[in-house]
């Protein structure tokens, strides 16, 4: 299959970028006074090197929520002696006035500033400074760059109400910029005169206005012989308007299309419109129409349209001005116009809504400046990754996570963007995705769930990472996932879906990990988080998934951990475990899970003493008889008991029941458990049941041991006879053998134990030489 170049490995050079910025102070810079970093003085780097580092620090500040900017990280380029800088892009919130003013001595060649919202008039000044070296420039959306904060004379109590005023500043133009070819003033504020800003720019040869309304456009004939590419996007076009474009013939790219949605259009696209642009603009490579509803009939009739196979070659196009072009188009926007559902389109690319490759052609053109239209665009694929099978799944998958990282705090982006990659990243996908792409899709999830404490985003977030192996495919976001879900699950108000999904996650998340990986999440409050849910569930008196993942989630962070099984035991666990035992007598999954927790409990010496009262082994002595899930629970409940046996008579502290009695009752149990029960239990380490084996002062704790490896070794030959023999099993079976005090019927068992290994080890023998 096809690899995308997005699935190869990270080059050197991005790996090398990602640890410097990550470790500033430990590789290119020192802290200079403890606070201000510095770049070390005998370092200089190249621009290719410096564009990278600018670059992706803006893409780690944006996109991962761990990242910590640093105030004076613009200040390190800010000597030309050291660093160059000549081409970068900056977004959003990130950057501010001082740092642009700190790169101002760098010969910029290309500058794309996008949705600055904190750039001010001081910034325009700094542009200033780059005016003899740009070529590129873009200041789309910054839609404070032309206000200037103005203390308004005579400063009474008014100063204290309203300090400084925003005023618009009118004399700025683009004088002395020179070399200036692209510009890009997207979505500018009303009230700057774009012709007097423009003036002074000799010969422009890309120019973008979207979202900006200008009735008169006759200034821009002045570049009639330098203009290629124009984007009028959004704004509502008149007869002048078409009558200047016409005279642009250089054009290669135009770009009239408009968000339908937005707000009412007087003009109306015609056939006679795109006839125009057909005769007179003989460069035309590229035309967006997007969103134009067309007054005049522009298609060919259908009986001759559906005629043969789909052709992009003029001469059959089914949409009738295009019949006049030279050579197909390499691509034609006609996202939300009926023209896109043609048969035959005269265009390479073409963004529409009719199929797969027109949607993804969308989501491509439109992500970076028109999230707007791109949600709707996700949209359409999200159907269709739900109702049909995608056929580009890699360029989709990819499209989607762009979309997501570059509009991180749009909802509607985030709503249908989430959404459709739970269904990219489903089973049926599976096989086609390397580790790097779902690497990524994790980390677009997690920081939607940061930054969106929107339902339907959790809920789709929470969703998609069920599609992941758990817990090996999250453990590289191990921490940051698990606060996640314990802050869903914290909350107050909780809808009752998420909730049952993000408990299931965490259950998934504790299950099969290292203890350490368990020690941590116990220390960020998982137990008190699971114990709290219980709680609320009892005082519902329902015993849903919710109720028992809570358990089966205990059950799995308490497994040879025994921090958090004194966790458990210090916040009322076991009060919590009998009022369940009381509310929901029949419940066997939930009887289950809250014995497989109490096992891991009385495997700790020292926590052993707080389960020996009358009370909680009277309860364990009585499951012993339970017949609830298979031998699960009576198995679990003799397990507690074999622990405490092991401590001796002497730590039996109580009157009622009596020992003997119970070991009695023991007894009987182990004797009468079907010997190939299949299980519902799975063992990492044999230690704490081979613990029981060499010891006299406890023979029902042995038997209960030797059943337990028996039953293990006889059903499920392939996973516990290794793991018996490499934790040193045989030799204390062996051993236990020899005991005057043990059983004979535990010796008979322990024989069998031993036979089956070493029948097992010799037919996996490696005869091959």
């Amino acid at each position: 299959s096809l690899k995308m170049a997005s699935d190869s490995p990270e080059s050197l050079m991005t790996l090398c970028t990602d640890y410097c910025l990550r470790n500033l102070e430990g590789t290119l810079c020192y802290l200079l006074d403890n606070e201000t970093l510095r770049l070390h003085p005998d370092i200089f780097l190249p621009s290719e090197i410096c564009d990278k580092l600018v670059n992706e620090y803006v893409e780690l500040v944006k996109t991962d929520s761990i990242f910590e900017p640093h105030e004076s990280f613009f200040t390190l380029f800010s000597d030309p002696r050291s660093t160059r800088l000549a081409r970068i892009h900056l977004r959003e919130q990130i950057v501010q006035d001082q740092d642009l003013e700190a790169i101002r001595k760098q010969d910029l060649v290309e500058l794309y500033l996008t949705n600055c919202e904190k750039l001010t008039a001081k910034s325009l000044q700094t542009l200033v400074s780059f005016s003899h070296t740009l070529i590129s420039l873009s200041l789309f959306g910054c839609c404070n760059i032309f206000y200037e904060e103005e203390n308004p004379g005579g400063c009474e109590d008014d100063c204290l109400v309203n300090p400084t005023r925003q005023v618009l500043v009118k004399d700025f133009t683009f004088e002395g910029f020179s070399r200036l070819r692209f510009l890009n003033l997207g979505r500018l504020i009303e009230g700057v005169n774009v012709e007097t800003l423009l003036r002074p720019l000799a010969s422009l040869a890309a120019l973008d206005l979207s979202g900006i309304q200008l009735n008169d456009v006759g200034f821009l004939t002045q570049w009639k012989d330098s203009l290629v590419s124009l984007v009028l996007y959004n704004m509502d076009l008149s007869e002048e308007h078409i009558q200047v474009i016409t005279q642009l013939r250089r054009l290669r790219h135009l770009d009239i299309s408009r968000d339908h949605l937005s707000s009412y259009y007087k003009f109306k696209l015609t056939r006679r419109v795109l006839n125009l642009f057909v005769e007179n603009l003989v460069n035309l490579t590229s035309l967006d129409i997007s969103g134009h509803t067309m007054l005049e009939n522009c298609t060919i009739p259908s009986m001759e349209e559906k005629m043969g196979q789909t052709s992009i070659e003029p001469a059959k196009s089914s949409i009738a001005p295009f019949r006049g072009l030279k050579r197909p188009l390499q691509f034609l926007g006609l996202f939300e116009t009926s023209l896109c559902r043609l048969t035959h389109i005269p265009a390479y690319k073409v963004s529409g809504d009719k199929n797969e490759e027109q949607v993804l052609n969308a989501i491509e053109a439109y992500t970076e400046h028109r999230p707007e239209i791109t949600s709707r665009a996700i949209n359409l694929l999200f159907d269709i990754a739900r109702i049909e099978r995608c056929s580009q799944l890699l360029r989709a998958l990819q499209l989607v996570i762009t979309a997501l990282k570059c509009h991180k705090d749009d909802k509607n982006i985030q709503v249908t963007g989430s959404a459709a990659l739970f269904y990219l990243t489903n089973s049926e996908y599976r096989m086609e995705q390397s580790v790097k792409l779902r690497r990524q899709v994790i980390q677009v999830v997690l920081n939607g769930m940061e930054s969106y404490q929107e339902v339907t985003v959790q809920r789709n977030c929470c969703l998609t990472l069920c599609n992941f192996n758990i817990p090996e495919e999250l453990e590289f976001q191990y921490r940051r996932v698990n606060e996640l879900l314990l802050n869903i699950l914290n909350q107050s108000r909780q809808d009752e879906s998420i909730q049952r999904i993000a408990v299931h996650l965490c259950n998934a998340l504790v299950c099969q990990v290292d203890n350490d990986h368990k020690e941590a999440v116990g220390k960020m409050g998982f137990v008190m988080t699971m114990l709290k849910l219980i709680q609320k569930k009892l005082a519902d008196k329902t015993c849903d998934q919710v109720m028992e993942f809570s358990w089966s989630a205990l059950w799995n962070i308490t497994d040879e951990t025994p921090d958090n099984c004194e966790m458990f035991l210090n916040y009322s666990g076991m009060k919590l475990f009998l009022e369940c035992l009381k509310e929901f007598p029949e419940k066997q999954e939930l009887h289950r899970n809250m014995l497989g927790l109490l096992g891991n409990v009385a495997e700790v010496k020292e926590l052993r003493p707080q389960l020996m009262t009358s009370q909680f082994i009277s309860v364990f002595s009585n499951l012993l008889e339970s017949k609830a899930d298979g031998i699960e629970v009576s198995y679990n409940a003799c397990g507690v008991l074999s622990h405490i046996m092991f401590d001796g008579p002497e730590a039996w502290g109580i009157c009622e029941p009596h020992r003997d009695e119970v070991v009695k009752r023991m007894w009987a149990a182990i004797q009468s458990w079907d010997i190939n029960s299949r299980r519902n239990i799975n063992y990492r380490s044999f230690e704490p049941i081979l613990r029981l084996l060499p010891q006299g002062i406890s023979p029902v704790s042995q038997h209960w041991a030797t059943w337990a490896l028996y039953n293990l070794v006889s059903v499920y030959p392939d996973k516990y006879c290794p793991l018996l023999i490499k934790e040193g099993g045989i030799p204390l079976l062996k051993d236990m053998i020899k005991m005057a005090s043990a059983r004979q019927e535990t010796k008979e068992m322990a024989r069998k134990v031993i036979e089956h290994c070493s029948n097992f080890k010799e037919e996996n023998m490696d005869t091959s030489r």
